[in-house]
């Protein structure tokens, strides 16, 4: 938070400069390229945004607007995340609902005269922003570099989070949370819980939209997806401490926060405190660490992973009565199809007791290029099945899905409770990714698969936070 008093400043990367923000953005478009396993719609979620049409939304609400395609898009946002608050707000917190006295501002950051909004010097202090400053209660963006940028790399969905999220900046300041606090107190208010908060406050919303409560907005379960993987572009810098000025987490994290506020509503998110809430955003262990980025070669991180991996499995299965019967490795330049289904890169032959995974093409290309706990995510699925297996729990159907995403979370998360010096940061957030990405973590022995990200990042970090109690082995 500046000396002007901003807060909830959305920008992709949090600590990249605005000017370095489109570049950023653009370096992580293979990020959301349709590819084998991932999802591919990022469609429209709006409509009536045509102001001359019957219903459609008038945006001349919006202070400087070109009255254009983005600011309509804007507009219909806005329109419909008043309306949701002009309804929760009474209920969450037992006032009324007030609109921002200061209004909303576009921002055409590619034009030298083009007016500022309050609480910046000149517009192209808001180039690649978004944000809320409370001293003027006025909400402002870009609409020339972040909000088209996000509709192009990840559909319109983006744009309705990035809104929803800083209007949840103004919800806070409605519900008594002021600037002198956190100032005051950041230990109890630091920057990475006011941001999940809002993070958490623009799910609910956006749960509101999916239930069908909206006037402008619609959006599928699909589409969900796009909307989380725009969010992991605004998590910290890796290695970012979750103590520091200004951190606001990462994108386990802010993921956690939105699928919360999803899930169960803006009274969840009203209540969020650091006597409640964990963040899993962490530093580098080492200078080591730090030079490798947190990733290990791609035969490093098989022969670091694999001892835990069989040691959490085995007394997983040993506890609930069962014998665990260690698989082997079986590396294989050719797709494993050991199954006679397509279980992705990585495959549990049952009836070899082994675990074949392509050393050649895809496996190694997926860590490459999201990281090494990818490729431990993938792993831990498959031991997943080896212990399902031997626990003669069902290997197929959707609660076996389910089941298998829920347990290599469980595994991820014994090594954040127990073994705080293995993971590295970004390993979670390289989870997440892969999870988002690809459906192969999922994919049951037959090969059939939980078709959406949204609910195998769910199914993750149920494993993460309750462990192998919630995965549905009692």
């Amino acid at each position: 938070m500046g000396g002007g008093g901003h807060t909830g400043r959305v920008r992709i990367r949090s600590g990249v400069s605005a000017v370095l923000l489109l570049s950023v953005v653009t370096g992580l478009t293979a990020c959301t390229t349709a590819i084998a396993g991932s999802p591919t719609s990022s469609g429209s979620v709006v409509s009536h945004t045509d102001p001359n049409a019957p219903g459609g939304i008038d945006p001349s609400f919006v202070k400087n607007t070109d009255g254009g395609e983005i600011d309509r898009l804007a507009a219909a946002v806005l329109a419909d995340v008043k309306s949701y608050w002009s309804e929760t707000f009474p209920k969450t917190f037992g006032g009324q609902w007030k609109d921002l006295t200061g209004g909303y501002y576009s921002v055409d950051t590619t034009d030298p005269n083009a007016p500022a909004p309050p609480c910046v010097d000149k517009a192209t202090d808001v180039e690649g922003n978004a944000f809320y400053c409370p001293t003027a209660d006025v909400m402002a963006w870009d609409r020339a570099a972040l909000l088209p940028v996000l509709k192009e790399r990840f559909g319109e969905a983006a744009v309705m989070l990035v809104l929803a999220h800083e209007m949840g900046h103004a919800v806070q300041r409605r519900a008594g949370l002021t600037i002198e606090q956190q100032r005051a107190d950041p230990a109890k208010y630091p920057t990475i819980l006011i941001e999940a908060q809002a993070d958490c406050y623009a799910g609910s919303f956006v749960r509101w939209v999916a239930d069908d409560n909206a006037t402008y907005l619609q959006i599928a379960t699909d589409r969900l997806d796009s909307a989380l993987e725009s969010l992991i572009t605004f998590r910290d810098p890796i290695g970012t401490q979750q103590t520091d000025a200004g951190a606001h987490g990462d994108a386990f994290d802010r993921v956690s926060a939105f699928q919360d506020g999803f899930d169960s509503g803006a009274k969840l998110c009203a209540g969020m405190s650091m006597d409640n809430r964990t963040f899993t955003q962490t530093g580098f262990i080492n200078a080591a660490d730090a030079q490798s980025g947190g990733n290990l070669e791609f035969n490093q991180m098989l022969n670091s992973i694999t001892p835990k991996l069989n040691a959490y499995f085995s007394g997983l299965v040993t506890r609930r009565g069962g014998q665990w019967k260690e698989p082997s490795l079986s590396p294989t330049e050719a797709r494993p199809n050991c199954t006679n289904a397509d279980q992705g890169p990585v495959a549990y032959c049952p009836d070899a007791t082994k675990i074949d995974f392509d050393t050649k093409t895809e496996l190694p290309g997926i860590h490459t290029k999201i990281g090494d706990y990818a490729t431990g995510t993938l792993l831990a699925s498959r031991f997943a099945v080896a212990a399902l297996t031997d626990l003669r729990k069902p290997t197929e159907g959707s609660n076996s899905q389910h089941d298998l995403v829920c347990l290599a979370g469980s595994f991820t998360g014994s090594l954040l409770n127990l073994d705080q010096q293995y993971l590295s940061p970004g390993d979670l957030d390289e989870a997440i990714q892969v999870l988002l990405t690809y459906d192969y973590a999922a994919r049951d022995i037959k090969g059939k698969f939980i078709p959406t990200g949204f609910e195998r990042v769910r199914a993750f970090r149920k494993g993460v936070v309750d462990g192998d109690k919630s995965c549905g082995l009692d």
